[in-house]
């Protein structure tokens, strides 16, 4: 017998050695596990969340929303003034269908929604998601005790989910916050919450990963605790008894849990509650750009060592950007001093700075490193990103062939344009097809640099495409309206 056999006879002797004791009625013994086998990590046994229950457990409340009934049109024939006759004496309105539980008389409170949230501070100040209090009339907070305050919305932030909302009383028990930057990635924690209006309902899982991106301002942290509708707004509880976020959104097909949910950080959620509660609003940072992310090709084409940062695709005109010299195509790797890894993370950093500061910013330009510094903007809320088209007609020109091989006709811009435009040069498209039209050019915009050269005439705009490489994507920056903007040519393979 060889060596080969014996070790398969000896591992097959082992197999139904093990596997014989599973079989109903048997009597043959285990046979002892090899030493590797036996060094496994032992296993402790699940964590006890009886004490965090009861530590942080008073500190939850519920919150339901009441909202007025919506006054109903009167009925064929019926004027609104006596319409209001019948409903300011309780009258029964003719003709009229009543609403299941609608009472006689007035607008009546109705239930809209019901939510959960946590005591900040004794004096009664209570955090809870935006979305929770979004069109309420009425705000009542219960609490564990079972008494019911009506809650006056301090302010809330849309952008980062996030409401503040008070009520009148002292005394109470408030939260600890914890440390997000402590927390860990197969950590557990448990969340205390109103699930489908059940109160007081306690759940548990683990950290299943950190700064998940569902949101510009949000690096979410994802679990698996059992998150519902009615938790929204409820703590999540490390094994500390300490927050360490608003429980927020679900991953759900079905309206339900389905094994991944999402907290706010807490971090993130006291930056904008110790504003709300300073001045009812949320002011953020903005410096006028923007940006995508930057692919491995990108960076390969701009000489990156590697994808990341953020690239530059539009600057607005005026903007805190245009002013500090920051260009469409650049990257910016750096903001104040700290790296810019993704795309996701520079709308945080510029939101989280104070409108009026002056930030040093490091960019990519054409092949180098350049240190700039902007002075941050406000941003405001819902701005509206306007774009205008020049109509004014200018001289067209046959486009040459290598400009056909990237789907481009151009034309000079007249010095009018150039003008308006706030421009030294450039050439205007009047059509595009394949490559350029993939890319996202469209007629009229104004070509201002092609790769690393400059596009002030048309010859400059020949020049660069003689020396571009047609195998590899061509770098374009240009003007559309108020916003100068960076797209990507790939050539047709």
């Amino acid at each position: 017998m060889n060596l080969r056999t014996h070790a398969g006879q000896r591992a097959r002797s082992l197999a139904l050695a093990l596997a014989v004791p599973l079989l109903a009625g048997s009597s043959f013994a285990l046979m002892p596990l090899p030493v590797q086998a036996q060094s496994a990590p032992v296993v402790r046994g699940l964590p006890d969340f009886t004490e965090l229950v009861e530590l942080v457990g008073p500190s939850v409340v519920n919150i339901r929303t009441l909202e007025k009934a919506r006054s109903e049109g009167a009925p064929e024939g019926m004027d609104e003034d006596m319409l209001e006759f019948f409903r300011r004496f309780g009258i029964p309105i003719p003709n009229m269908p009543r609403r299941r539980g609608q009472r006689p008389g007035g607008p009546q409170e109705q239930p809209r929604g019901v939510g959960s949230g946590f005591i900040l501070t004794a004096d009664g100040y209570v955090m809870t998601n935006a979305h929770v209090v979004e069109g309420a009339d009425e705000l009542l907070v219960t609490l564990t005790d079972k008494r019911e305050f009506k809650a006056k919305l301090v302010g809330a932030d849309k952008r980062s989910d996030v409401a503040v909302v008070k009520i009148d009383a002292s005394g109470l028990p408030a939260v600890k916050i914890g440390d997000v930057t402590r927390l860990k990635v197969g950590e557990w924690v448990m969340a205390i919450g109103s699930p489908f209006g059940l109160e007081n309902t306690v759940t548990a899982g683990i950290v299943s990963a950190k700064q998940r991106d569902t949101g510009d301002y949000l690096p979410f942290i994802q679990t698996d605790v059992a998150i519902n509708p009615g938790n929204s707004g409820g703590p999540l509880i490390n094994m500390r008894g300490e927050v360490v976020g608003i429980n927020s959104q679900i991953y759900s097909r079905s309206g339900g849990f389905m094994g991944i949910s999402f907290a706010i950080p807490i971090d993130e959620a006291m930056r904008v509650s110790d504003q709300l509660r300073a001045s009812g609003r949320v002011s953020r940072g903005r410096i006028g750009v923007q940006i995508e992310p930057v692919t491995r090709e990108i960076a390969e084409s701009m000489g990156l060592a590697k994808a990341q940062g953020a690239l530059v695709r539009g600057v607005e005109v005026g903007s805190p950007a245009e002013k500090a010299g920051i260009q469409a195509g650049d990257v910016i790797t750096q903001y104040d001093g700290k790296a810019v890894e993704k795309v996701s993370d520079l709308p945080r950093m510029v939101g989280n700075t104070k409108p009026g500061t002056r930030a040093a910013i490091t960019v990519w330009h054409r092949g180098a490193a350049r240190e700039l510094n902007v002075t941050v903007a406000e941003l405001k809320a819902d701005a509206d990103e306007a774009e205008r088209a020049d109509d004014e007609e200018s001289p067209k020109e046959k486009p040459s062939a290598a400009a056909q091989q990237w789907g481009l006709s151009v034309a000079e811009i007249t010095a009018e344009q150039a003008r308006e435009l706030r421009l030294k040069g450039g050439v205007r498209v009047v059509s595009v097809d394949g490559p350029a039209a993939r890319a996202g050019l469209k007629p009229d915009d104004v070509i201002v640099a092609l790769g690393t050269s400059d596009v002030h005439t048309l010859k400059d705009f020949e020049a660069a495409l003689a020396k571009a490489d047609r195998k590899k994507p061509l770098s374009v920056m240009f003007r559309r309206g108020e916003w100068a903007q960076y797209a990507l040519i790939r050539p047709d393979k």
